[in-house]
């Protein structure tokens, strides 16, 4: 006979509400009686019936995920991330990808809905404010969270770090590496990008470098259009000797075609990526990259978009940030090029493996 929760409370002398509350990480319950109830549970081998569940608590248990593309290894991450928060719960998460295109979006999350999603993580692909979204959202007074991704004058939870500050980071990292002619390639023009772009800009004007207007393309999210516009980099004279780009898979694209120009990384371009992917320190030159705490994102989007499902009142939006980090690697060191060893150049090839 499978085991109830109403077994469990009899085996620990406890109430079935205090079970059931403690299996759903309800904010009620004691940590210390949480962690009695689900070891007794494993022990005993307690599967929910997630139907029963359902009819009970009017939910479906089931959590939308809508981001732009999921060839993209940082929205996977987040996704994990996500999953590590839920899944314990007994929730799954149903997973849409929008092309990076609004109407895709806006149509898949009208799908989720008609599910009937408990809450929904949204890392928008909206340019600019999305009032078909916000309203459709509202209407059905859904909880949401916006993950990576703000949309302006929208006022929502959200998830995610300051990109101007990553965008400022890379930047002024390619300048203390003796790079005065940096150059950008940009990313889609929604939040991320626009945020990267002007920490860029801000690193330039602090320093007082002046870069011609054709140092920043438009670099897409992808190798292949991070290839493509670096080679359209390429035919600028003089050549960019920094590049600070969008995320790793376009920074691995430019370094394909710096590579391919037989021009030699960081020695003739530096380049600097953003996202930390799994596989940066893997390429062929270790990409210097900012750190987004890929993972945390996802969790901490989880544990705000339960808190919003479970509480009983509308809660006040919140902003979670998290902060970047410039993880330092080969493809950005020319000041280790130097003839002269000083204890400068020893510092630096400390920083390799670490975070700064």
């Amino acid at each position: 006979m499978p085991v109830r929760m109403k077994d469990i409370a009899e085996d620990l002398g406890v109430s079935l509400m205090t079970v059931s509350k403690a299996l759903r990480s309800h904010s009620d319950v004691a940590e210390e009686t949480r962690q009695r109830v689900s070891q007794r549970a494993r022990e005993l081998g307690y599967e929910p019936n997630l139907i029963a569940r359902s009819l009970a608590g009017h939910r479906s248990f089931l959590i939308g995920l809508v981001v732009p593309d999921l060839m993209q290894s940082f929205f996977t991450e987040v996704a994990n991330g996500v999953d590590r928060k839920v899944g314990p719960l007994g929730y799954q998460i149903a997973i849409c990808s929008s092309g990076g295109n609004a109407e895709t979006e806006l149509r898949q999350i009208k799908l989720l809905l008609a599910r009937k999603v408990d809450g929904l993580l949204i890392a928008s692909a909206a340019p600019h404010a999305s009032r078909p979204m916000v309203e459709l959202l509202e209407g059905h007074a859904m909880s949401y969270v916006l993950v990576d991704r703000m949309i302006p004058n929208v006022k929502a939870n959200y998830v995610g770090v300051k990109d101007d500050k990553a965008g400022f980071l890379a930047t002024e990292h390619l300048i203390e590496q003796g790079c005065t002619r940096i150059a950008h390639l940009s990313g889609p023009m929604v939040s991320t990008g626009k945020g990267r772009l002007r920490g860029y800009r801000r690193a330039l004007a602090k320093h007082g470098l002046k870069v011609p207007p054709e140092y920043v393309i438009s670099g897409g999210h992808q190798d292949s259009t991070g290839f493509a516009a670096t080679q359209r980099l390429l035919q600028i004279n003089p050549l960019p000797d920094g590049v600070f780009c969008y995320n790793d898979p376009v920074a691995a694209g430019a370094m394909k075609a710096i590579l391919e120009a037989g021009l030699d990384i960081p020695e003739d371009i530096a380049v600097v990526g953003a996202g930390d992917l799994h596989y940066s320190d893997m390429l062929r030159v270790p990409l210097s990259t900012i750190n987004y705490r890929t993972s945390q994102i996802g969790e901490s989007s989880a544990e705000l978009l339960l808190e919003c499902i479970e509480s009983k009142s509308p809660l006040p939006p919140r902003r979670i940030y998290f902060t970047p980090r410039l993880v330092v690697r080969e493809s950005s060191l020319r000041r280790l090029l130097s003839t002269t060893p000083c204890a400068e150049d020893a510092s630096l090839l400390a920083s390799l493996s670490r975070t700064t």
